[in-house]
């Protein structure tokens, strides 16, 4: 089966992770990617991000290579006027440009939307920034760590006696990654109704505000302020939320009459169905304290492990806390693969889709500037002409790299 993207070219001219992990999802679903960065260091992250300084010293650290396989790369100095003759024949030639530049930079360089549109119409252009256009934040510049904090997101998370957290990983980078991919796709479905060109503007604080949709919501509806709950299940439900057992931790969520019911069956405390305080979902909400405690009194007499075997056999949701390395070791995560499912073995789009696969010789990550000549040859520039342009300072061969 034909990949979804097939035929479709994407110039990834963007940096660090959320505009880089766009593009590479875009290529996973089958699109052409070629990466663009300057000459010399190329994209920073290469330089930075992950626990092996080899190899980011090398410009190929692990932060780097997770979104970069399958790509190819491209050193261009845009601002000599040779290696912006260059840029403008690459978007004549794509349907997709992802960038995540600030608005300044684009007008400096001259490549605003409207600037890129002109020299292709029919261009999806998708502009990634912290806080969207047209608004007075428009140029301030944002990474996942600021957007968490700016958010609200970080207030939500912790405890009084811990205060607010940043998430453990950059969730808002890889979910402004995935918001901005679907809105190019939908570009490019519209394009085939309309043959126009769109201007797709992807902001990361409203990436923030869409994973806290219900709390968002609340709060707008009630004028509630939302607090910090800890490991406190979002349901409220007394019965859900992260318990301590004899080892380990269990999560439950146990939030609707008949997942009550299969779990007082399944800790063989039927009495908690005939007692007034638990009867209906009601009285255990007036009475939760009292419930959470007996139910944390139960768990702490049994392993997590062993709680989590008898709790699933029954049908109550539950999942016993486990670090990344045991969770790679899930059932789902070794026969699903998405953990490699993705081009050279990197992880992959979090879904399936009959007939899709990623082709086993996908490129693996590209030191800077592997494919400089030869998507130059095949935009039509002879060898001449690359050597011009390599004296120029417009591009950079392989072997002049400092990657």
């Amino acid at each position: 089966m034909t990949a979804p993207l097939d035929g479709i070219r994407v110039i990834d001219w963007t940096h660090v992770l959320a505009g880089p992990a766009c593009a590479y999802y875009l290529g996973l679903l089958g699109a052409e990617v070629i990466k663009v960065e300057r000459p010399g260091r190329g994209d920073a992250m290469r330089h930075r991000g992950g626990t092996d300084k080899a190899r980011a010293a090398a410009g190929m650290s692990t932060a780097y290579t997770t979104q970069s396989a399958g790509k190819q790369s491209v050193a261009l100095d845009l601002s000599t006027k040779m290696g912006r003759d260059v840029f403008d024949r690459l978007l004549r030639s794509a349907d997709i440009l992802v960038e995540n530049h600030r608005p300044d930079t684009l007008a400096r360089l001259e490549l605003s939307e409207a600037e890129t549109r002109a020299i292709n119409p029919r261009l999806i252009h998708c502009a990634m920034t912290g806080y969207g256009r047209s608004n007075d934040m428009s140029g301030a510049p944002a990474y996942d760590v600021n957007i968490q904090a700016i958010s609200g997101l970080m207030t939500l998370t912790g405890t009084k006696d811990t205060g607010p957290l940043r998430t453990g990983a950059p969730i808002i980078d890889y979910a402004t990654g995935l918001t901005a991919a679907l809105a190019t796709v939908s570009a490019l479905m519209r394009r085939q109704n309309t043959g126009e060109g769109a201007f797709v503007d992807v902001s990361m604080l409203e990436t923030a505000f869409s994973l806290m949709s219900s709390t968002l919501t609340d709060f707008q509806l009630t004028g509630t302020e939302p607090k910090a709950r800890g490991n406190a299940a979002n349901s409220r439900s007394p019965s859900s939320g992260v318990f301590d057992c004899k080892v380990g931790q269990i999560s439950l969520g146990v939030n609707e009459d008949a997942q009550f019911h299969a779990f007082a069956h399944a800790v063989d405390r039927t009495d908690w169905l005939t007692d007034p305080r638990f009867s209906n979902a009601a009285a255990r909400d007036q009475n939760g304290a009292a419930l959470g405690q007996d139910i944390s009194d139960l768990l702490q007499t049994r392993s997590a492990d062993d709680w989590e075997q008898r709790l699933m056999a029954a049908g109550v949701p539950c999942a016993r806390l486990r670090t990344l390395a045991q969770a790679l070791d899930l059932p789902p995560a070794i026969q699903r693969n998405m953990p490699k499912r993705g081009a050279a073995g990197f992880t992959g789009l979090p879904f399936l889709m009959d007939g899709m696969h990623v082709p086993a010789d996908a490129l693996p990550p590209r030191t800077l500037g592997t494919d400089t000549n030869s998507i130059l040859n095949a935009l039509g520039y002879s060898e001449q002409q690359i050597a011009a342009l390599v004296d120029a300072g417009a591009i950079h061969a392989p072997d002049q790299q400092n990657a």
